[in-house]
């Protein structure tokens, strides 16, 4: 990306005789190639990256009619049980019986009490239901289900 240099003069048909017909002018055109040449680069290495990013545990939700929670600014507290029964806070791995001491130390901390409980379809919901319970009496009063979009819906004309 520069400004080029052009050859000025030659032309034929001119009478005039020019003192300095090669000498060289500037350019007052930006070559705008590259540049696009990067951009394109970049948005390739992020449409690449981003689904790389996301971090999870694997479970297979169960499959809902319900529509998506709008999202705040502070990112929300996540807690997943796997189809094992194991329980994980964000990313960490938490045994059960540290489960509600760890959740009062993380609402201490938190302006929101806002979370939500990602389980697998295979857990049975009393285990679900202790975990929510576990969630209530660490402080967490709000809690969502995460389901996936495009399950079964409910209404009369059985669609």
């Amino acid at each position: 990306m520069g400004a080029g240099v052009t050859k000025s003069g030659g032309g034929g048909g001119s009478r005039r005789r020019r003192r300095r017909s090669g000498r060289a002018q500037p350019m007052s055109e930006i070559n705008i190639t590259p540049f696009v040449d990067v951009m394109l680069v970049l948005l390739i290495i992020f449409m690449v990256a981003a689904p790389l990013l996301t971090v999870g545990v694997p479970i297979e939700l169960p499959k809902t009619a319900a529509t998506a929670l709008p999202s705040d600014n502070e990112e929300p507290l996540t807690v997943t049980i796997d189809a094992a029964g194991g329980v994980t806070i964000q990313t960490t791995q938490v045994p059960q019986d540290q489960l509600v001491s760890r959740l009062r130390a993380i609402a201490e901390e938190r302006s929101d009490d806002r979370v939500y409980l990602r389980a697998d379809g295979a857990v049975p919901y009393e285990t679900v239901a202790q975990i929510m319970g576990a969630l209530n009496a660490g402080g967490f009063s709000s809690i969502g289900l995460v389901t996936d979009i495009g399950g079964p819906s409910l209404n009369a004309q059985g669609n």
